[in-house]
C-alpha cells in the first residue's frame, strides 16, 4: 500500500470504486501503528448523480463507511454537472455547494473544493459561500500547464493540486481519440536522462515547482516507490523552463463526455468558460 511506501496523500472518490479497499488497507495500518490518522490525508468527491441536498450528505457517509473513517480531511464536487438535460445545471451548484458546507458544520468533513471547475464556475462560488474553497483539482502537465487558472487560484488562496501529471497515457484508448503522448516526449527524455532520472519523475518534480501539489497514480509497486522519489533534488531552471515550453497545449481529459446538444453544456467552450 502507499501508506507503507511513504505517501500520506490518499485521493479517492466515490466514482473510483475502491473506497471499500482503501479502508480494508488503510484501517490496519492505522490500527497498527503504521500511521496515525493525523498524519494522512484522505480526499474524496462527491459524484453527479448525487449533488441534490439529501444525496451530499448520504453519499459522503457512505464514502466514510466505507473508507472506515470519521471523518475525510477533504471533499471535492467532482465535476460541475450533475446528469440532468436543459439550460442550467439541476440541482444547481449553489445547493450542492450550501450542502457540502453543512457536513463540515457536522464535522464530517474538515475542508470542501472542488474538481474540473474553470475560473469562473468558481468566481461564482467565491461570490456566496461562507466556508473556504479550500482546493481546486485540475488536469495539469506539460501539455496542459493551466497557468491562468494556477494563478487566479494562488491570488484567491485557493489551493490547486494536478491530476494527470503523466499526461493521462490512458484516456487515449479510454476516450477513443488521438493524442500526443506526454511520457513520451524527446525533450522528456532527454531531460530525465541527462538528470538521470525517470521521465515519470520528472514530471511529478516539474508539477511541485509549477506550485501545485501532484497525484501521480500507478498499480506498480517499483513505480510508486520511484514516484515519491522527488524530494531530494531540483531540476534546473533551464530544463523547467523547457518542459514548460513544450506543445501541444491541450486537455487529455476535457469533459466533451458530459456535452449534450440540450445543454447545460453544449461545447468545450460552455463547459471551461472559454
Amino acid at each position: 500500500m502507499e501508506a507503507s511506501a511513504g505517501y500520506r496523500h490518499i485521493d479517492c472518490a466515490s466514482t473510483y470504486n475502491n473506497e471499500a479497499q482503501i479502508g480494508e488497507a488503510l484501517s490496519p495500518a492505522i490500527n497498527a501503528g503504521l500511521v496515525v490518522r493525523r498524519d494522512i490525508f484522505v480526499t474524496s468527491k462527491l459524484w453527479n448523480t448525487d449533488h441534490a441536498t439529501a444525496r451530499v450528505r448520504q453519499a459522503c457517509l457512505k464514502s466514510l463507511k466505507e473508507l472506515q473513517l470519521d471523518f475525510l480531511d477533504l471533499y471535492l464536487m467532482h465535476w460541475p454537472v450533475s446528469g440532468n438535460r436543459g439550460p442550467t445545471v439541476e440541482p444547481g451548484i449553489r445547493e450542492t455547494w450550501e450542502a457540502m458546507q453543512s457536513l463540515v458544520d457536522e464535522g464530517f468533513v474538515r475542508s470542501i473544493g472542488v474538481s474540473n471547475f474553470s475560473i469562473k464556475k468558481m468566481q461564482d462560488i467565491l461570490a456566496y459561500t461562507r466556508l473556504p474553497l479550500s482546493v481546486c483539482q485540475v488536469e495539469i502537465h506539460p501539455y496542459h500547464r493551466n497557468d491562468q487558472l494556477i494563478a487566479w487560484c494562488r491570488s484567491q488562496g485557493v489551493h490547486v493540486t494536478a491530476y494527470s501529471p503523466l499526461g493521462s497515457p490512458d484516456s487515449a484508448t479510454m476516450f477513443k481519440r488521438e493524442a500526443p503522448v506526454l511520457l513520451q516526449d524527446p525533450v522528456l527524455a532527454r531531460i530525465a536522462a541527462s538528470l538521470g532520472k525517470s521521465p515519470a519523475q520528472v514530471l511529478i518534480r516539474w508539477a511541485l515547482q509549477h506550485g501545485t501539489s501532484v497525484l501521480p497514480k500507478s498499480t506498480s509497486p517499483a513505480r510508486i516507490q520511484a514516484n515519491l522519489e522527488v524530494f531530494d533534488w531540483h531540476m534546473p531552471a533551464d530544463d523547467f523552463a523547457e518542459l514548460s515550453a513544450l506543445q501541444p497545449q491541450m486537455r487529455m481529459v476535457d469533459g466533451s463526455f458530459w456535452l449534450h446538444p440540450a445543454g447545460p453544456y453544449k461545447t468545450l467552450q460552455d463547459f471551461w468558460n472559454e
